[in-house]
């Protein structure tokens, strides 16, 4: 591979992206960081109803056209019920445990725009007082929010500014660490659209002029199903998700190689897209892992569902512990952002 991607750059970027609170339905503040990104780049941009933003970049050939996707969402909470103690019940974001969340640190936002700490914490956390603390389910009715304020009642929160409904954002606790490693929360999905910032950044930099006009979507609500499956242009013919690959049991995939799905939990990718991809991974010594992943689902394969016609692949960083405390290693981003600007100077298949 040549040196076209900086390691640090890209960690750096995906740092300040984990940084930003962002569980799907709050996603303004982080969607805006990223159409600041495009506008110093001097790419045109535009927002859509449910608040994703769109960049496209005009290639030699408007009538096939493709489009790229990450989304910026991540798994999150709102505030469900406030309880006769003060404390916090919440309903989860996004398709996680509770038990990913015990002992971690958050932030609720208000409606107004205030923010308070608190720690999420299983109601029975104390093992002088709860002999059972070690059996008792991780679930909706024994998980709380500790809030980092004098409460004691419903009165006293709700004097806070905090409600129903108030939405609350994991502490991501990112570190880059000296062997290339980072880990966060969020890393599923902000390492990709820190990819794909890359890869434009070395497009409009190097004054490339793409074979296809080509559309970025950073969608916003990936992680409740339905981020990327409208806003398709009718000339586009080839559709990629870049998203995590999930790493475990049976799987191929790891932290240090291109994952590249040939099936997840929708079925299929498209047998000759991937197959190109795959291609461009081997002429260009990129490596990757094909693997499956059965518990999966993209905005590659919702705007499947969607009934939009047409090519779809997944392709993402390798990523351990998905919707846990997540890492990845700078080698998976360099694979990974390599495939991508390969893919995008590519001609598309026949």
């Amino acid at each position: 591979m040549s040196d076209l991607f900086h390691a640090e750059e890209l960690l750096q970027t995906t740092k300040e992206l984990v940084s930003i609170p962002s569980p799907s339905g709050y996603t303004d503040e982080v969607i805006s960081w990223v159409e600041g990104r495009m506008q110093e780049l001097g790419v045109e941009t535009k927002r859509n109803n449910k608040g994703g933003l769109i960049a496209t970049i005009e290639g030699a050939d408007s009538s096939r056209q493709r489009m790229l996707t990450a989304h910026v969402d991540t798994l999150g909470a709102m505030v469900k019920e406030i309880k006769s103690d003060g404390r916090l019940r919440l309903s989860l974001i996004g398709g996680f445990r509770f038990n990913a969340i015990e002992g971690e640190y958050c932030e609720i936002i208000t409606g107004d725009g205030k923010r308070f700490t608190g720690t999420i914490l299983l109601h029975q956390t104390s093992v002088h007082v709860y002999k059972n603390n070690g059996e008792v389910k991780r679930d909706e009715q024994n998980m709380e929010v500790r809030l980092d304020e004098r409460v004691f009642n419903p009165e006293d929160v709700m004097k806070l500014g905090v409600s129903v409904g108030d939405f609350i954002s994991f502490d991501p606790r990112v570190q880059i660490t000296d062997s290339g490693f980072i880990k966060s929360r969020h890393l599923d999905d902000k390492a990709s659209v820190a990819l794909l910032l890359a890869n434009i950044k070395k497009l409009k930099e190097n004054n490339i002029r793409l074979p296809h006009t080509t559309h970025f979507l950073i969608s916003n609500n990936e992680e409740i199903g339905y981020g990327g499956n409208s806003n398709i242009p009718d000339q586009t013919i080839e559709y990629i998700a870049v998203d995590m690959g999930a790493l475990g049991d049976g799987q191929t995939s790891d932290e240090y190689t291109v994952s590249i799905c040939a099936k997840d939990s929708s079925g299929p990718y498209h047998y000759r897209l991937r197959k190109h991809l795959v291609k461009l991974a081997e002429e260009n010594k990129i490596e990757y892992k094909l693997d499956i992943y059965p518990y999966y689902g993209s905005d590659a394969s919702a705007a499947i569902r969607a009934g939009v016609d047409v090519r779809h692949a997944l392709i993402g960083p390798g990523i351990d512990a998905s919707h846990a405390y997540e890492r990845t290693h700078q080698d998976s981003m360099l694979h990974t952002a390599h495939l991508i600007y390969q893919y995008l100077l590519s001609e598309m298949i026949d």
